[in-house]
């Protein structure tokens, strides 16, 4: 199958993720579920990889930094630059589209392989619509919350790294988070949050919801879910870059 009938079917697919909605009761219960499962079950690994790369950022920027003419704020201010434009949303969501996608599409693959799908559609019931449209939710409202999440624990980070090395003071440091605050920047990573949740919500869906064979399919499905997550969100992050700050 080419690559242009795979984008068609996605577009399909989305098309009856948002028709026919289930119960409200229904949907609540799932919703809940998808939160638990998507989201905070997902809050360590970003709070413990986010505050460590904050860290070693401003220690490879204080070790860059050896001329007396540079201000040492300049560590404070590109730690909060590179927390907040690149890694709080992007990089997290290539993180959470490993761990997240790949338990999506091997869900839904399993339900698929099983055949309980066949019986959603048996019952009358919009299986794309129960199966995904929580998911998209989910992940659409909880994800700019790791995002800043994130970014305050990389910030931070950056903080505790200095004063256990000794490479900055924190009045420097805290200089230069001050130094030149754009509150745009925080719509532009939260933006950003919001399109790479979708992402990884759809991509592994649409994996998982038509594969076709058995386990070992499952398997693969979920590796090619979680390389074109991947691919799609890094070429995202280009355009959205170029319209947002272009």
């Amino acid at each position: 199958m080419n690559y242009i009938e795979h984008v068609g079917k996605y577009f399909l697919m989305l098309g009856q993720v948002f028709k026919r909605p289930q119960k409200l009761s229904v949907f609540k219960d799932a919703l809940f579920r998808e939160i638990e499962d998507l989201g905070l079950k997902s809050l360590g690994i970003v709070a413990f990889i986010a505050f460590f790369v904050g860290g070693v950022i401003a220690i490879q920027t204080a070790l860059n930094l050896e001329s007396p003419i540079i201000p040492k704020y300049l560590i404070g201010f590109a730690t909060k630059r590179a927390m907040i434009l690149e890694f709080a949303p992007t990089f997290a969501s290539i993180i959470l589209a490993g761990k997240v996608g790949s338990f999506i599409t091997s869900s839904i693959g399993t339900m698929r392989v099983t055949e309980q799908i066949d019986a959603l559609e048996v019952m009358g019931i919009n299986s794309l619509n129960y199966l995904v449209f929580p998911k998209i939710i989910a992940a659409v409202f909880f994800y700019p919350l790791l995002v800043i999440l994130a970014m305050f624990l990389g910030i931070f980070g950056g903080w505790l790294a200095g004063l256990l090395t000794g490479l900055f003071h924190s009045v420097d440091y805290i200089d230069g988070i001050q130094l030149d605050f754009d509150p745009f920047l925080l719509q532009y990573a939260t933006i950003k949050a919001i399109v790479f949740a979708f992402v990884i919500a759809t991509i592994p869906s649409y994996h998982g919801y038509y594969v076709k064979g058995g386990s070992l399919e499952v398997g693969r499905a979920s590796t090619q879910a979680v390389v074109w997550t991947s691919v799609v969100i890094i070429l995202l992050n280009y355009f959205l870059t170029q319209m947002l700050l272009g």
